[in-house]
């Protein structure tokens, strides 16, 4: 038997980031689970990226991280370019424009995942206070009064199997494993799902015309098509400018045949979608597609467990927010069960209080839900509609594009700056 104060489920990102904030706060001795052991990076590029805003950078500083990520690829941007296909409506969005302070000088950072999870993976590893299962996947989750009873998988009839991990005992479980939860399907939680007919199709091209670390959007009649800048590798030097990664939400049927074309005609019809405007597209990677499901837990708490990350929501990529929304949830729930270990004995014996799990639920589902409600709204403003609409709609665009205060509100939503934020999304200096 093996006894830890918390065990955390998922050794993603969100998961990562909660064991190091809770460390860096706290004593609290840590069980991390996850069958997917980190790799060393190399010279390919992850399609799989995230964009993260000014409060997740700030995270990762504030953690030690973000220098080890800084050094790795990672490429900033100061501008996004935002336009409808259907009308004349754009936005261009600039980090000088901001008043925000401190001021910055991104808008924000597109990173890739494995940079990122690398960067926290290493960091946890010195930590001696953070104990790593990744061996052997969990096979049950069990509830008393003032502890939570975790057993894992292990083959009798394999005789050259390892020898069986103990089970762990921990005064908290919290799920960080993603979208498809295993912990959330244990305890039964319950979940609001919405179909967002739409399919992601994501994958690493070149523009010729460089993406000019600019973040490019274009809302197309059948869903959003973002370009993402890219840093590239060392042994992609001539690329240094122009790959991005593209996230290309669209009807399902149209995600099917965009995919079943071979590479060069695909990379013509994003050339097309795009208007040309970052040159002859290149497709330079294998292409992956997944179905968008809007997710959201009814409750983030049940007992002793609670839900982060994707396993508590997930939502329209076409603004980038999942992952920082996340992170925000690890910082959030860390510096919610060590505010007040100080009124407990030095050996925490008991530092989980339901009142303030329960409030950590309200605080983050308030946001994730407001943050669902303002996708959903996006794209229902995009979706087909009349020409004297769209015509109204592109005027809006362009109004908006020249007034200052909405602007700067904008500016602020996409730096993640906004009011009642966990301390470790603001820089220290701010504290």
């Amino acid at each position: 038997m093996q006894k830890f104060d918390v065990l955390i489920v998922g050794a993603g990102m969100v998961g990562l980031t909660l064991a190091l904030a809770l460390r860096q706060a706290s004593q609290l001795k840590i069980a991390l689970v996850d069958s997917s052991a980190v790799t060393e990076l190399d010279e390919s590029i992850d399609v799989r990226v995230s964009a993260i805003n000014v409060a997740s950078k700030n995270i990762f500083t504030n953690l030690g991280v973000w220098s080890a990520i800084e050094h790795s690829r990672v490429q900033d941007y100061q501008h996004m370019h935002i336009w409808d296909k259907a009308g004349l409506g754009k936005l261009d969005f600039s980090a000088k424009d901001s008043t925000s302070w401190p001021p910055e000088d991104n808008l924000g950072w597109i990173i890739e995942n494995k940079v990122i999870r690398h960067a926290l993976w290493q960091q946890a590893e010195l930590d001696e206070g953070i104990h790593f299962f990744t061996d052997n996947t969990l096979a049950s989750i069990s509830h008393g009064d003032s502890e939570v009873f975790a057993t894992f998988v292990h083959d009798n009839a394999d005789e050259s199997a390892t020898k069986p991990t103990p089970p762990i005992i921990a005064k908290l479980v919290v799920g960080a494993d993603g979208a498809n939860s295993w912990v959330r399907r244990q305890m039964a939680m319950a979940m609001i799902f919405k179909d967002y007919d739409h399919h992601a199709i994501i994958a690493t091209v070149e523009c010729p015309q460089g993406h000019q670390n600019t973040a490019w959007q274009v809302f197309l009649p059948t869903g959003p098509l973002a370009f993402l800048p890219l840093k590239s590798g060392q042994s992609s030097a001539p690329l240094a400018g122009k790959l991005c990664s593209i996230v290309y939400s669209t009807s399902p049927d149209e995600a099917k045949r965009l995919t079943a074309l071979d590479a060069s005609e695909f990379a013509k019809e994003l050339t097309a979608a795009s208007d040309g405007k970052l040159g002859d597209i290149k497709l330079v990677s294998e292409r992956f597609t997944y179905p968008l499901t809007m997710r959201l837990a009814q409750d983030f708490v049940k007992d002793r467990v609670v839900l982060i990350g994707d396993a508590a929501h997930t939502i329209h990529p076409l603004a980038g927010q999942g992952v920082n929304l996340g992170l925000l949830d690890a910082a959030a729930l860390a510096q919610t069960l060590t505010a007040k270990l100080s009124e407990y004995d030095e050996s925490y014996a008991e530092f989980v209080n339901v009142a303030d799990l329960k409030a950590f639920s309200r605080w983050r589902k308030s946001e994730a839900s407001e943050m669902i409600a303002a996708m959903a709204a996006i794209k229902q403003a995009f979706a087909p509609q009349p020409s004297p609409v769209k015509l109204l709609r592109g005027i809006a665009m362009n109004i908006l594009n020249n007034f200052a205060p909405a602007k700067n509100h904008l500016i602020a939503q996409a730096l993640g700056i906004k009011a009642d934020l966990p301390e470790l999304a603001y820089q220290k200096d701010t504290l």
